[in-house]
C-alpha cells in the first residue's frame, strides 16, 4: 500500500490523496459503502462500481462464521468468491464483539463470543483475527481492539486501552510474521480508542503511532456521544496521526458529518446509514433528507434530487418510489440503497475537487445553506 497527499486546504485539515492498493488506486477523501457478509445488501458488484465505489467493507466476525474462511480462501480469497475486483477493507471484528456484549467474555488473550447463529463458542484473539483476515485476503486489514461503550467511566475505559495497545502490538507481530495467500500484499491499520476522554484519545494515538502503523483508523465514536465529543475526540487525534498516512474515521455517518470530518483531515470513511436508512425510504438529497413515504410524496411526479444523476433519478418519479415502498417491492429498497450511494460518493467527489482548486471553505457553506437538515444546519464544529 502506498498513500501519497495530493492537496492540503489551506483554511482547514482537509486533504485529497491517492491510496494505492493491489486492488486499484483510491481518490480520498473517500466513503466505503459497508459489505458487511460479503455484499453490500441488495446490489451487485456492477451496480456498486456504477455509483462510484472505490472500495468496500467486509466483516471478519460474520465471514468467519458464515459461510466460513475455509470456502473463501478456496474460492481464491474474498475479492474471488464475491465477484468485487476493487479493494476490500475488512474490520476486525471488535465492534461486533462489543455489540454482541451479552454473549461474549472479554480477557487479555482475547474474546471468546457465542456464536448469534447456533450459539456455539468461538475464541477471537488478536493473532487469529490477523490469520482470518488474510485467508479473506483483504487490500486492508484491521488489528483487534475493544470497543468500550458509552458512557462508561474513566478507569474502564484507560483498562480497555491498555488491551487495545496489547492487541494492536500482538496483532502487528503476526501480521509481519506472516506471509499474504493469494499473490498481492495486505497491510493492516491500528486502531485509536479512548472513549471520551482526551487524555485517553491523546495517549492511545501517540502510543500507535509509536509503534509505526501503515495505515490508523480512529474507532470507538458514532456510537452514542454527543456530536460535539465526537468532533473533539477525532481533531485530538487528527492532529497527532502522521499527515503521511491515511486516517480512518470508523463508523461516521451522515453527509453533514462527512464533511465536518473532512475539515479534521479524516480520509476514509464507512456507515451503514445510506444502505440502510434507503431500505427504510430515507433519500438523501442536496436539499436535504426525504421519507418518501410520506403522503406529500403521492403525486410528486419529480425526480427525488433534480441534482443527481443515478438511475433511480434518472428513470423514476417520487410518487413511483412511493408506490414501490407502500407496496412492499423490492426494487424501492434496491433503488433506495443506490441513490443513497450514488449520492455519498458523488459528495465525497465534490468536496475532493472543492480542496484541489482551493474552494473548500465556499463548499462547506454552500452545501450547508443548502441542505434543509436541523442537525446540518446547526452543525458549528469549526475545522
Amino acid at each position: 500500500m502506498e498513500f501519497h497527499v495530493q492537496h492540503q486546504d489551506f483554511a482547514s485539515h482537509a486533504r485529497t490523496g491517492i491510496l494505492k492498493t493491489a486492488h486499484g488506486e483510491i481518490c480520498t477523501p473517500v466513503f466505503m459503502p459497508v459489505g458487511t457478509q460479503g455484499t453490500v445488501k441488495s446490489l451487485s458488484p456492477e451496480e456498486l462500481i456504477e455509483v462510484g465505489s472505490q472500495i468496500i467493507l467486509g466483516n471478519t466476525y460474520h465471514l468467519y462464521l458464515r459461510p466460513g474462511t475455509g470456502v473463501i480462501e478456496a474460492a481464491g480469497g474474498l475479492h474471488k468468491f464475491s465477484n468485487w475486483t476493487k479493494a476490500i477493507l475488512t474490520d476486525s471484528g471488535g465492534f461486533q464483539v462489543y455489540s454482541l456484549a451479552a454473549m461474549r467474555k472479554v480477557s487479555n488473550g482475547g474474546v471468546t463470543f457465542q456464536s448469534h447463529h447456533d450459539g456455539s463458542y468461538h475464541e477471537l484473539t488478536p493473532e487469529r483475527a490477523i490469520e482470518i483476515q488474510i485467508s479473506l485476503g483483504s487490500d486492508i486489514m484491521m488489528v483487534l481492539d475493544e470497543c468500550p461503550p458509552y458512557p462508561c467511566d474513566e478507569k474502564y475505559a484507560a483498562q480497555s486501552l491498555v488491551r487495545t495497545h496489547s492487541w494492536a502490538q500482538r496483532s502487528f507481530t503476526k501480521f509481519k510474521s506472516s506471509e499474504p495467500k493469494f499473490g498481492f500484499t495486505q497491510t493492516l491499520f491500528a486502531i485509536v480508542q479512548g472513549s471520551t476522554f482526551p487524555a485517553l484519545r491523546k495517549q492511545s494515538a501517540e502510543t500507535l503511532v509509536d509503534m509505526n502503523f501503515p495505515g490508523y483508523a480512529i474507532g470507538g465514536l458514532s456510537i452514542g456521544e454527543p456530536k460535539p465529543a465526537l468532533f473533539e475526540m477525532a481533531s485530538i487525534c487528527t492532529a497527532i496521526l502522521p499527515a503521511p498516512k491515511p486516517r480512518y474515521l470508523m463508523g461516521m455517518g451522515k453527509p453533514e458529518d462527512l464533511l465536518e470530518a473532512v475539515a479534521l483531515g479524516v480520509d476514509m470513511f464507512d456507515c451503514v446509514i445510506p444502505t440502510r436508512n434507503g431500505r427504510k425510504g430515507q433519500f438523501f438529497t442536496w436539499s436535504g433528507p426525504i421519507n418518501i413515504r410520506n403522503a406529500m410524496f403521492k403525486n410528486d411526479f419529480r425526480p427525488l434530487d433534480e441534482r443527481c444523476g443515478c438511475y433511480a433519478c434518472r428513470k423514476f418519479s417520487r410518487a413511483y418510489i412511493r408506490h414501490l415502498f407502500h407496496s412492499g417491492e423490492i426494487l424501492g429498497l434496491r433503488l433506495g440503497s443506490l441513490h443513497n450511494l450514488y449520492f455519498y460518493h458523488e459528495l465525497m467527489s465534490q468536496i475532493r475537487q472543492s480542496i484541489d482548486s482551493g474552494k473548500f471553505d465556499r463548499f462547506r457553506g454552500d452545501f450547508y445553506n443548502a441542505y434543509n437538515s436541523d442537525e446540518a444546519l446547526s452543525q458549528t464544529t469549526e475545522g
